[in-house]
């Protein structure tokens, strides 16, 4: 709550518990988010005439996503981060899919995105990465289980047809208690 901008003028003592929580997500964006929250909330403390003071805990003191708050320094930390996304192949030096998979029985929902897996793989060209498929992050919310497919690609010419069939293939599975969501650029993979 802090963190979100308030102006609390009598706060001169902030402290972080846990900072690196949201580094071991499996989020390309994990760092720029723990980077971002650190650096704002960093900036509640000590407002106007007051002196502050902020406490972080944290078990990864080193990871330049700490360490690069801890001196507010965005253009270091902008060029290791891209630097790490260009050699990983992650936006915005590709273009990013996700394709999500659920139903009440986690059998079912392994099978289809295993069968869209199969069709994605045959329309993809050898540039495209595909992640997975692997369960969500939060594999079972609901009573539904989650799968999910990530697609890496900077050219697919191929893909947007192929997207459209299975959407339109995948439509006649929802009266069967799937649930096929398909994410072009998704904010997060979890």
């Amino acid at each position: 709550m802090i963190a979100k901008g308030l102006d609390f003028p009598d706060v001169t003592l902030v402290g972080v518990i846990n900072a690196d929580t949201a580094l071991g997500l499996p989020d390309f964006r994990a760092s720029e988010r723990t980077f971002q929250l650190l650096t704002q909330v960093s900036g509640r403390a000590g407002r106007a005439d007051k002196a502050g003071a902020v406490v972080v805990q944290t078990y990864n003191p080193d990871h330049y996503a700490i360490q690069l708050a801890q001196h507010h320094d965005y253009e270091h930390f902008f060029v290791t981060e891209m630097g790490i996304r260009h050699q990983s192949g992650y936006p915005p030096y590709y273009f990013t899919f996700k394709l999500t998979v659920s139903h009440p029985e986690d059998r079912q929902a392994a099978k289809a995105i295993y069968h869209l897996a199969d069709e994605l793989k045959h329309s993809l060209s050898d540039q495209a990465v595909m992640l997975g498929p692997t369960r969500g992050a939060i594999a079972r919310l609901k009573r539904r289980y989650y799968y999910q497919i990530v697609i890496k690609y900077k050219n697919e010419p191929q893909l947007h047809a192929t997207l459209e069939r299975l959407l339109t293939e995948t439509q006649v599975g929802s009266r069967n208690g799937f649930q096929v969501a398909f994410d072009r650029e998704p904010l997060s993979f979890v």
